[in-house]
């Protein structure tokens, strides 16, 4: 007996038919709300245009191109007064970037000591770095940064009496000096070595790690990962000639010449963003290493793993994905936090581009615009990268 197949039913196309249809009705409330953004928007940018006009402002980017006629304290690009408002805001970007990327390396690697000692047998070290957690994220971090900069850096000794450590480094009240490098004609070469090393290293643990999906046994990768990384850039640079110097800070008179210096507020901010945000990295880091079973544990210990090896191959690992995602919220607040420099003086992005050149250009809202599209550039960024990485830590099912 044949089975004939009806088939999924009609849509009924009345007016009727339409309005009684979830899907269709989904349709018309999504086109409505696309609609009241969109002239929300159009009406926003309208308005802002008319009163502008209506006060004789100039409104858009042009003024980017035009002379700022000021000084900054301090910049690792080359800036000078007569450069545009657009060079002022690329030597903004430069300045926060580098105090919030270098505080990010230090905030991670404090962090994870913290948590770690957090779980510590010894009941003075585990004290402390519960102390340590409770009192530095319960207090304000604006607090902690003119804390460091108002009583510790500012209080510092003169250029002439600096705390010297193995005489290459200098630390006074006019900031932190140390050698800078000069390099050479073919220093290229070496960092072309470094990259490939990197390489190199990085396709020597995927095929270990494949290897040992596929057979169970693993291949020591350490010491032949550090073998690469230190001796093929080591053996190009002095192939090379070793094509490196450096300068060094030499007091003359009443400051030091010579080498890289960063200003007491750099340090402030620094040591204020790394020892506040470590803080909550740190119990971070404990939650993630106690959300994993002691039965795996028990089970490493029964396998003869010595306990160093426990830690660092069974449990991290595991740790790693309750740990990742609230370290990327912590990433973000260490370089949104930041801004909080300018209270110190420091010039970061907020305080020579939303407050200097807001105040001489009048663009008020082209300024704001910027600042805010680039903490979230950034922000999303770092969001991303780290979750490629927590991607690539979670289990896989076989």
């Amino acid at each position: 007996m044949a089975i004939l197949d009806k088939g999924s039913p009609a849509r009924d196309m009345s007016f009727s038919g339409m309005v009684n249809d979830e899907r269709y009705r989904a349709v018309f409330y999504q086109i409505v709300v696309f609609g009241l953004i969109a002239w929300g928007g159009w009406y926003l940018v309208s308005n802002t245009s008319h009163n502008l006009a209506s006060r004789g402002m100039s409104s858009g980017f042009g003024f980017l191109g035009n002379t700022a006629g000021f000084d900054i304290a301090w910049f690792i690009i080359p800036y000078d007064p007569r450069m545009s408002y657009g060079r002022v805001f690329l030597v903004g970007i430069t300045n926060t970037l580098i105090v919030s990327l270098i505080a990010i390396v230090f905030t991670t690697v404090l962090g994870f000591i913290i948590g770690i000692l957090r779980l510590s047998k010894n009941w003075l070290i585990a004290k402390l770095a519960a102390w340590y957690v409770e009192l530095l994220r319960n207090t304000p971090l604006l607090l902690q940064i003119l804390f460091w900069y108002l009583a510790v850096f500012s209080l510092l000794p003169r250029p002439r009496d600096s705390v010297s450590i193995l005489e290459v480094f200098q630390l006074n009240n006019r900031g932190f000096y140390f050698p800078s490098p000069v390099p050479g004609e073919l220093f290229w070469l070496t960092m072309l070595a470094v990259l490939i090393a990197i390489a190199g290293t990085y396709a020597l643990n995927v095929w270990s790690n494949r290897r040992q999906a596929e057979t169970g046994i693993r291949f020591p990768v350490l010491w032949p990962s550090l073998a690469i990384l230190f001796l093929l850039p080591g053996l190009v640079f002095l192939a090379s000639g070793t094509p490196l110097s450096f300068t060094y800070p030499v007091l003359q008179g009443f400051n030091f010449v010579g080498g890289t210096s960063v200003p007491p507020a750099f340090c402030a901010l620094f040591v204020a963003l790394v020892v506040y945000h470590s803080a909550f990295i740190g119990e971070n880091v404990r939650a993630g290493i106690q959300s994993v079973s002691h039965g795996q544990t028990e089970a490493s210990h029964s396998l003869g793993l010595k306990p160093t090896l426990t830690f660092r191959l069974v449990i991290i690992p595991q740790a790693m994905r309750a740990i990742i995602p609230p370290l990327i919220s912590a990433w973000m607040n260490v370089v949104k936090n930041s801004s909080l420099a300018i209270a110190i003086g420091f010039p970061d992005l907020v305080a020579v581009f939303m407050q200097t050149s807001l105040n001489q250009s009048g663009h008020a809202i082209e300024i704001v615009a910027m600042v805010m599209a680039f903490y979230m550039v950034v922000s999303l960024t770092i969001s991303a990268a780290l979750n490629v990485y927590n991607k690539s830590v979670q289990l896989k099912e076989r």
